[in-house]
């Protein structure tokens, strides 16, 4: 970070150039990603007491935190101009004015056991100075440009010692001009009280507890006529404000909560008062991508580009156990053997958690970020254990199981009958490549498109390849499906993320596989290649991982698809296969789960964001937000069966409709 002087720090905002930086005294960091109309401060957040006065302090450094305001800062470290005190108030109290700014007594204890001399208050009367200069430099430069300015000024209070119930957000507003501001003070109100943190009742009130009559508030009413001022007290239920321990479960919520609700308020106020237009919070935050971002992205995936679940867990002799099976279907166990790992897991394991994700403001893609890593862990563990029991375990962590309502859905679907012909395989594998060709070509993608024996699936991505199943042969209706699948949206979404800043979206977010299938699903449902028996294959699938997780055998699972389901010994050995293999897969029966999920977010509205990459449907608001911000770009390929004339079966509508 760099040490800058206030007249330097002060050049920076008069030229409106972005920068962060601590002053060179170390009492204040101050970070402008971007210039916009609303400032956060938190001016009570540090700790520093300087040697000269910590020597003639009485109180102790655990008596001294308690009275202060600890992650103060932390809360508002995804917004685009922060201001963070780091000195404690007990060497100079910012909210207070400059003649009463040293304390000699504190909430009933002497603060000092000798006199501070002359020379050491100045230092400290200084260094408040110095911080309204700043201040006042920034809103003045902020009015002139935007025509006003917000500034939440956030604290936090302790709450044991009061006998009466408290809120957790308590909104001074004693120094507002309230007939002015009325509309923005109930806003605020309205978003804190909407705040959900775990295990705690939130509720916001205005005056209950502090009434806003701190030095910063007066100093803004006194000065700037265009500048509203909110002060916001957070009642410590982020920490045990005895011991001073955190709870950090509360402290990442927090962080998030009020990203959301500044930037929504501050968006809204901002349209109210100037002529700005469909503004969201998503717009008025910073649209650089942080350099801790970049740098913990580069990291994440030249550690983990070359985890390829499907290539460690399809089976290896696949051909070979399949002919012997389908000679003794009923007691032969096939014998699947598998490529070694080329990982260390515990070196993987630890270079993982040591990646700085600490350092990541952004409390949205922190949070992402922290996901990703967990998710890897496990995915480390799923490898590691591939052809022994703990496979099965490691999957159902990483994949989940089929609940009550999947199982329903599949036994739904299952019961409709056939109403229409099935169309002959007559196309081979060969002419199929020939047909993806094409496909691609129309797309304009350049990617390899080439045989494989090795697959258990039809055809399949890994990276800029398409792979197609040598022992298959396709009816029209199935080859056209699956390039809508495959090319239409596994390749699409590989192909755009190469194009995106951040790497992560190559490796995958959590949850990209339910995301991505069902992605690929409804994409073939929209382009009128989903016959009955393709959705039965995924209702057959969430049966045949049921089986498997409730323990019945290889065979007994083959021979009930068989002899309940009607399947041929082909189609039946694939989709046990699939759910069998590694020791245990459970993750076909997310095929059925994540089409339900896509039309769900296909009738919401535009889908554009979910194809940026190996995305998560729960990621959705965070993407769309990064695409608003300009930090990631918009698709430069969609699924052409989200452009085309919607030619879905009316009857699979249907039943696709009656899912829950």
């Amino acid at each position: 970070m760099l040490r800058l002087t206030e007249t330097e720090v002060l050049e920076k905002i008069r030229q409106r150039v972005p920068f962060e930086a601590q002053l060179s005294d170390g009492s204040l960091v101050i970070r402008i990603s971007e210039y916009q109309p609303y400032v956060a401060t938190a001016i009570h957040h540090g700790q520093r007491l300087r040697g000269d006065l910590a020597d003639k302090c009485y109180l102790s450094e655990v008596e001294r935190y308690y009275e202060e305001d600890p992650y103060t800062g932390d809360f508002i470290s995804s917004l685009p101009i922060v201001l963070q005190g780091e000195d404690s108030r007990y060497e100079y109290d910012l909210n207070r004015p400059i003649e009463s700014c040293i304390y000699e007594t504190a909430w009933g204890k002497s603060v000092w056991s000798e006199d501070i001399t002359d020379d050491e208050r100045a230092v400290s009367i200084s260094k408040h100075q110095c911080y309204y200069r700043i201040l006042g430099c920034l809103v003045d430069s902020l009015e002139s440009q935007f025509g006003l300015c917000l500034l939440y000024d956030i604290h936090s209070y302790n709450y044991q010692r009061i006998e009466h119930a408290t809120p957790v957000f308590n909104l001074g507003t004693s120094q507002l001009n309230k007939r002015k501001w009325h509309k923005e003070i109930e806003l605020l109100l309205g978003f804190l009280n909407d705040v959900e943190l775990p295990n705690i009742e939130v509720n916001a009130e205005v005056n209950s507890v502090f009434k806003g009559q701190g030095y910063q508030a007066a100093f803004i009413k006194e000065n700037f006529a265009n500048t509203l001022i909110l002060p916001i007290e957070i009642k410590k239920v982020f920490m045990n404000e005895m011991s001073g321990d955190a709870f950090p479960l509360v402290i990442e919520k927090l962080k998030e909560a009020m990203k959301t609700v500044i930037t929504e308020h501050a968006a809204a106020t901002i349209q109210r008062r100037t002529k700005a237009k469909r503004l969201t919070g998503s717009h008025i935050l910073s649209s650089q991508l942080p350099r801790e971002v970049i740098k913990l992205d580069r990291q994440l995936f030249s550690l983990a580009r070359g985890i390829n679940t499907l290539s460690y867990i399809n089976p290896t002799n696949l051909k070979q156990e399949k002919r012997r099976f389908l000679h003794r279907p009923h007691d032969y166990l096939p014998g699947f053997t598998y490529r070694q790992l080329d990982i260390d897991p515990y070196k993987f394991r630890e270079q993982l958690y040591r990646l700085p994700v600490d350092e990541i403001r952004d409390a949205d893609i922190q949070k992402m970020y922290r996901r990703v890593i967990d998710q890897l862990a496990v995915r480390i563990d799923l490898l590691t254990s591939i052809g022994h029991e703990e496979f099965l375990y490691n999957s159902l962590k990483y994949y989940g199981q089929p609940d009550q309502q999947d199982i329903a859905n599949a036994n739904f679907i299952l019961h409709a009958r056939e109403y229409q012909e099935q169309e002959t395989p007559s196309i081979s594998a060969s002419d199929a490549i020939g047909m993806f060709k094409t496909a691609a070509e129309e797309y304009g993608i350049s990617c390899k498109i080439v045989g494989s024996k090795q697959l258990i699936a039809r055809a399949m991505v890994s990276g800029r390849h398409i792979k197609v199943n040598m022992s298959c042969q396709f009816s029209p209706t199935d080859l056209n499906a699956l390039i809508h699948h495959e090319l239409g949206v596994h390749m699409v979404t590989s192909v755009n993320a190469d194009k995106q800043p951040l790497k992560v979206l190559k490796l995958g977010l959590p949850g990209n596989t339910h995301t991505q299938e069902g992605l690929a699903i409804l994409c073939e449902h929209l382009s009128g290649s989903f016959p009955l028996h393709r959705l039965k294959t995924l209702a057959l699938r969430v049966i045949a991982v049921d089986k498997m997780v409730r323990g019945e055998s290889f065979n007994e699972t083959y021979n009930s698809l068989v002899t309940e389901h009607g399947l041929s010994s082909d189609d039946a050995f694939t989709i046990t296969a699939r759910a069998y293999r590694g020791g245990g897969f459970t993750k076909d029966y997310l095929y059925l789960k994540g089409l339900r999920d896509a039309l769900i977010y296909y009738r919401q509205g535009d889908l554009a964001s979910l194809f940026v990459g190996k995305t998560g449907f729960e990621f959705k608001p965070l993407l769309d937000e990064l695409i608003t911000r300009e930090i990631l770009h918009r698709p430069d390929y969609l699924p052409k069966a989200l452009t085309q004339v919607d030619n879905s079966d009316p009857v699979i509508n249907f039943m696709l409709n009656s899912i829950k």
